[in-house]
């Protein structure tokens, strides 16, 4: 009996791990194409997004220098408004972010998150995502539907 619980153990993991992965016609492991969203599509406690941004303007809200051994390393935070055809939202930028993110530059964040932050939704990208700057795109941001100004409340649904 443990026999074919192991079997079926193993089989269950190779299941789940060739799910995850593609494989190249010459065997090799592949990258998945990313699936672009909107920024209306952002909802709270979500990762993993990919989107095409404009920065709408950017603004630094801290900048202090760090000793870290023998030499200080600057940390930098700034606050930006991006967004496209659907909606804006703040970006926090973290260090050497903070330089890609200009007024009227076009952005690709890839493996953005949303983080909560007073009530209000923040997009960022960790060590685990990319920011890169790529060309201007054509949508005009739609500024009227600012995602950071909607609060959201944590409700705790209590299940009988």
């Amino acid at each position: 009996m443990s026999t074919l619980l192991q079997d079926l153990q193993v089989f269950l993991l190779s299941l789940s791990s060739s799910q995850n992965r593609h494989v190249m016609a010459d065997g090799k492991p592949g990258m998945r194409k990313p699936v672009f969203i909107k920024v209306d599509q952002l909802r709270p406690g979500t990762s993993g997004h990919t989107l095409t941004v404009k920065v709408v303007s950017s603004k630094m809200v801290l900048q202090k220098g760090r000793p870290d051994g023998p030499q200080v390393r600057q940390m930098r935070i700034a606050e930006c408004l991006v967004g496209d055809e659907t909606g804006m939202i703040i970006f926090t930028a973290r260090n050497e972010q903070v330089e890609l993110m200009k007024p009227d530059t076009t952005v690709i964040l890839r493996n953005a998150k949303i983080d909560m932050f007073k009530g209000s939704m923040r997009l960022a990208v960790d060590k685990w995502g990319r920011v890169e700057v790529t060309d201007p795109a054509d949508f005009t941001v739609k500024e009227d539907n600012n995602l950071s100004l909607v609060e959201y409340e944590l409700v705790n649904v209590v299940e009988e």
